[in-house]
């Protein structure tokens, strides 16, 4: 066969935002091949008329970091037409791990079904590239894990030692092929380390050529200076600047603007820094960030029995009290207390006759500490406030979730944007407000979050490129999740190839993996499976 693939009379975006053209597309050992009027023969012939195609979606801002390890098959990214995924993010991450009983409070969905067999970031992406993930996946160097493993639990700024420590496992980390430096300075892990402490670590990820990614200190009151504590971070180090979910939650449009603006400003002054933003109208979290790090872990069951360390909770400033208002946070499905499900804190609290926090910390009890955390949504965005925001040209969307699928080990499972977050983007900027056009909503998901990573070969069409390559239907693309019921597959994407891998046919999986570990820009580790 000439080629491995030819996608005829495609709608084509190429990823950099200039209209679509029809042409075929050949695919070649996990190469773009040809572009243009292809005449040849292929193993694999798609008929793309109607149709658009794309660049494969990056997702720059994933927690699944642990999922794609239990299912490697990323159902709920493939259906979406993602084929990269940047995880560590927020802080949170599989590694690099000194203490395993202390690890799994800063990894999402851990379920303690996989072991936590590596201590390394080396080891970890060992690890993943022997389950064959469907999609490509990078990493950051998570900084609540960084913690974890030298600070351990203490709520304190690190001494000089330690920080010297911490220096040492992320230029380690670095040189195993993590692409920089993440933080979640909200977070109860990371709360306590000062500015200094950060610019610090920032500094070894700049010098190995990485990004710092963070989750503000904090995104309610004083989101504003937190910004501009990440920004001054960027000046200070020299270091490209990515800054997760940007807009403040508690917040007028006024406040939203002002974000933008200081962004701006920062890039005015030569400094490199872009933004993402989920997609959901509201923030998800685990209501164990209610508990500072002195209470969390193992004994967390046994502090809140007790009332003097109850109290001493509650003068922690965690991100859901932060919020100010306790309607507007919802608990999801808490198997021990179904009857409490979907509800928010203030209702819960008022049926138990006792105070929202309190309230809370007697739910939290009931969680398991080895199993999967309860979750909560906070109530925050306006369609109107995300439709501005998307539309600014630096903001790039992403998932904020973790890969998941409607059958096998992570059935049960459920993390809101996992399903919807692209298929969501495209049908609401595109579809609904008419806010972006085609390509420009294609090149938020794919050249711009590209040339973030430093990703020439990918999150484009053009001769050479890695063969990441999605075909939707425009038209019919959208989110089938809701609030409620999450884990719902998107529709409208029909064929996705990741490195040339056809991993989705006419809608369905082939059973095919293609997706690599990529490392520091250095080769890939990876190949096609069959699952």
């Amino acid at each position: 066969m000439e080629f491995d693939a030819i996608i005829h009379n495609g709608k084509m975006c190429t990823g950099d935002g200039s209209p679509p053209i029809v042409a075929d597309l050949a695919l070649k050992a996990g190469r773009i091949a040809g572009i243009g009027r292809i005449a040849g023969e292929a193993r694999t012939v798609v008929d793309a008329r109607g149709l658009m195609v794309a660049p494969g979606f990056i997702d720059i801002h994933s927690h699944s970091d642990y999922t794609l390890l239990v299912d490697p098959r990323a159902v709920s990214a493939i259906h979406q037409g993602v084929t990269l995924e940047v995880l560590g993010n927020c802080g949170f991450g599989c590694a690099p791990i000194a203490n395993p009983a202390l690890a799994p409070g800063s990894i999402y969905g851990f379920d303690g079904s996989v072991p936590l067999a590596w201590r390394s970031i080396g080891g970890y992406l060992d690890a993943l590239a022997e389950r064959r993930p469907a999609v490509n996946v990078m990493t950051l160097v998570p900084n609540g894990q960084l913690r974890r493993a030298v600070v351990g639990l203490a709520d304190r700024p690190a001494h000089a030692a330690e920080v010297a420590a911490m220096r040492r496992l992320l230029a380690e980390a670095m040189d195993d092929g993590a692409i920089g430096y993440s933080t979640g300075l909200e977070y109860p892990a990371e709360r306590a380390a000062p500015e200094a402490e950060i610019c610090a670590l920032v500094e070894v990820a700049r010098q190995a050529g990485g990004l710092y990614a963070t989750h503000t200190r904090a995104r309610d009151e004083g989101a504003l200076e937190a910004i501009d504590e990440a920004i001054r971070t960027a000046r200070r180090t020299g270091a490209k600047l990515q800054i997760s979910h940007l807009i403040p939650r508690r917040t007028a449009d006024a406040t939203i603007e002002r974000s933008i603006a200081m962004v701006m400003r920062a890039v005015a002054e030569g400094i490199d820094v872009n933004f993402d933003m989920h997609t959901r109208p509201f923030g998800t979290t685990m209501l164990n960030t209610l508990l500072p790090p002195w209470a969390s872990g193992p004994a967390a069951a046994e502090l809140l029995r007790q009332p003097e360390a109850r109290d001493r909770m509650k003068d922690y400033r965690s991100i859901i009290a932060g919020l100010g208002d306790w309607s507007r946070v919802v608990l999801l499905d808490l198997p021990p207390w179904p009857q409490y499900s979907r509800r928010s804190l203030a209702e819960v609290a008022a049926e138990r006759g006792k105070l929202p926090h309190d309230a809370a910390l007697d739910l939290l009890i009931e969680e398991a500490p080895d199993g999967p955390p309860f979750m909560v949504i906070l109530l925050c965005y306006s369609s109107d406030q995300q439709a501005a925001v998307f539309q600014h040209p630096t903001c790039m969307p992403a998932s904020d979730a973790t890969t998941l699928a409607p059958d096998g080990p992570l059935a049960r499972s459920s993390f809101h944007g996992a399903y919807s977050w692209a298929a969501w983007f495209y049908r609401f900027m595109v579809a609904e407000r008419r806010a972006l056009t085609p390509s420009q909503a294609v090149q938020r998901m794919t050249a711009l979050p590209a040339a973030v990573l430093g990703l020439p070969d990918r999150g484009c069409l053009a001769v050479g490129a890695a063969a990441d390559v999605v075909v939707f239907d425009p038209s019919g693309f959208a989110e089938r999740g809701s609030v409620y019921e999450p884990n719902r597959l998107a529709a409208g994407m029909r064929h996705v190839f990741v490195n040339g891998v056809h991993t989705l046919a006419d809608g369905a999986l082939t059973g095919t993996r293609g997706g690599a570990v990529i490392r520091g820009h250095r080769p890939a580790k990876g190949g096609a499976i069959s699952s």
